[in-house]
């Protein structure tokens, strides 16, 4: 025995470095390979009847991890409802206070504004400069309302509109949210579309023509300290 151990201690010494390490290697996969013979022999078949006697393939535990999924993406969704709704009852509650307006007012403004695709922050600013949120006011121009809507503007959204229908909260707010956005799609900047609201775009664009500046300092006033400019 002795001699044998000997013989291939002689034996393993004479190999390369290379040899040694592919030894090594397959005597370790060998030893990997007959782990898992024996581990896959005492483990329950992969294949199990299940509870009515037919052949179990993984459809339940597919089926539950389905499920899952399902009630994880609810509760996703519901757990972004209820930021949203806690963001808006925020605001509210912020807007209310900072321009003194009772809460359904602050709502109107703040959800037409979302709907139209105005940030609420630059629609309760330009309300306050417009009406001071006075839902009858009405201009020396005829602009009436809370957003200072002229009929005539308002008839090129709702050609069947009239001047006592633009004394309506939510339908002045719509078609004055409405036109700005419209503005600030045409321009392509925030202050110049202000600009426009309140000159008029004619108006804008012939002094632009004429090389005069048309800033009136408008838009600066609205625009001051705005956080959508962050």
């Amino acid at each position: 025995m002795k001699h044998l151990r000997d013989t291939a201690s002689d034996t393993w010494r004479r190999l390369s470095v290379t040899q040694q390490l592919t030894a090594r290697g397959l005597g370790i996969l060998l030893l990997v390979l007959g782990i898992g013979a024996v581990a896959g022999a005492r483990a329950p078949s992969a294949v199990a009847s299940d509870s009515d006697g037919g052949t179990y393939t993984g459809t339940a535990i597919q089926s539950q991890f389905r499920s899952l999924r399902v009630s994880l993406d609810t509760t996703a969704g519901e757990l972004e409802i209820a930021r949203l709704r806690l963001r808006r009852a925020e605001d509210i509650l912020h807007y209310s206070s900072e321009y003194q307006v009772p809460a359904n007012m602050v709502e109107l403004v703040y959800d037409v504004a979302l709907r139209e695709g105005i940030d609420p922050e630059l629609a309760f600013r330009l309300v306050n400069l417009e009406s001071g949120f006075t839902v009858r006011a009405r201009s020396h121009a005829n602009a009436l309302g809370l957003a200072q809507v002229q009929p005539a503007t308002a008839r090129f959204y709702e050609p069947t509109i009239t001047a006592e229908q633009l004394y309506d909260p939510e339908t002045n707010l719509r078609i004055g949210f409405r036109y700005l956005r419209h503005l600030i799609e045409t321009y392509g900047d925030v202050k110049l579309a202000l600009l426009a609201y309140n000159r008029g775009p004619g108006r804008v664009k012939e002094l632009m023509d004429a090389g005069r500046d048309p800033r009136n300092g408008y838009a600066t006033r609205i625009m001051e300290g705005y956080r959508g400019l962050e």
